[in-house]
């Protein structure tokens, strides 16, 4: 099940009190205060994982917390702090405040790790309170609360190209045909109703090089308003680095009276819809396709190839049924890719040891966690 949209409460872990308390020891008259401090609460971690590929696991399981710290107790015992508690989400995955709308976090690379909800400080014990004027103190404090948030969890794929075009084009029957990845095929509209991803070699070993492709359901006309399916993926393509266009230039369908009968007015349409998704994708590098060259209506074919030079587009026929013009398509998205994809860019991070366990993890530049001791103090 493809789940790319979750939303999630969280609660991390309270503070254990601090204990008031007294020595009370043989030949100890006055043994003094000896309350220990409450353990801190119990952080909530996010961390990018490659192991997960849909936000399944919170679609079902939309509540997490954290355990609380142990209260203190006697002989200046002070309370065990609580673990952490990790969320695994996929590679590509935004994280946001579902109360501000604000974005927290983009997981664009793996084990990526931040504190998404702070455990509350555990609350100090009467022995802090003795002064040379006051050495009974009964003063002790109650652990401090955790962070409760609403978040808002949204899956985008890290593909170097997406298929994009109307439906029963031959997206699914391309991305099979170039990669391992098996989509369901059939001959009627709509048949993928959830984006694949499949990874593409090319080269003879050991010179071989690797691409990811996703193939995204169709899209129609009015898919940035919530018509057919594009609203619920349109999204998915923001990230990729260059976009296939595959265009039917057969008569399938004429029978049923679901052919289209122009093939540059369908990538225009699709184009249009693209760009009123996002500005930003009428400008990213594309490559026309023209699917199922085998069955071709030639007036269709060479209307479409007419369009891609005026444009100065990169063009290709093929036939995935045939297996024509398959292999210069790929090497061409794989030059595609190579020069377009984006370098990556280290992002500066603070990283910060977890009191517990020892664990490095690495928070955002404008996410930094508190000085320990302004932590200890709260």
């Amino acid at each position: 099940m493809f789940i790319d949209e979750a939303r999630i409460r969280i609660k991390a872990g309270d503070g254990g009190n601090g204990c008031m308390a007294f020595r009370r020891e043989k030949f100890v008259p006055r043994g003094g205060p000896s309350g220990g401090d409450g353990g801190h609460g119990g952080d909530i971690l996010m961390s990018s994982s490659l192991s997960h590929n849909t936000l399944v696991h919170f679609r079902f399981n939309p509540e997490h917390k954290s355990k609380r710290g142990e209260h203190g107790m006697g002989s200046n015992c002070s309370g065990q702090s609580a673990e952490h508690l990790v969320l695994k989400v996929p590679v590509g995955t935004l994280l946001y405040d579902d109360d501000t709308g604000e974005l927290v976090h983009d997981f664009a690379r793996p084990d990526e790790t931040i504190v998404i909800a702070r455990g509350g400080r555990g609350g100090r014990g009467n022995q802090h309170f003795a002064t040379s004027t006051h050495q009974a103190p009964r003063e002790h404090e109650l652990g401090r609360p955790g962070e409760a948030r609403n978040y808002r969890l949204e899956l985008r794929l890290l593909a170097d190209a997406g298929l994009v075009g109307y439906p029963n084009v031959g997206k699914s029957t391309l991305i099979s045909r170039l990669s391992a990845a098996k989509p369901k095929i059939a001959n009627y509209a709509f048949t993928t109703l959830q984006p694949n991803l499949g990874v593409v070699q090319v080269g003879e070993f050991p010179h071989t090089e690797s691409f990811t492709i996703a193939d995204l359901p169709g899209l129609i006309e009015g898919a940035h308003l919530g018509h057919g399916l594009g609203i619920q993926f349109l999204k998915h393509i923001e990230r990729t680095s260059v976009i296939v266009h595959l265009v039917d230039v057969s008569d399938s369908g004429a029978t049923e009276g679901t052919a289209r009968p122009d093939a540059v007015a369908d990538f225009k349409v699709i184009t249009e819809e693209l760009r009123s998704f996002d500005p930003s994708l009428a400008t990213r590098p594309t490559i026309v396709v023209a699917t199922k060259c085998d069955v071709a209506n030639p007036d269709k074919l060479k209307k479409l190839t007419a369009m891609a030079k005026r444009r100065k587009l990169p063009f290709f026929a093929i036939s995935a049924v045939t297996g024509e013009g398959i292999e210069p398509l790929k090497y061409a998205i794989a030059e595609a890719v190579a020069a377009h994809r984006p370098a990556r860019i280290e992002i500066e991070a603070v990283v910060e040891t977890l009191p517990k366990t020892g664990e490095k993890i690495r928070h955002k530049s404008n996410y930094p966690p508190p000085a320990p001791s302004a932590r200890r103090r709260g």
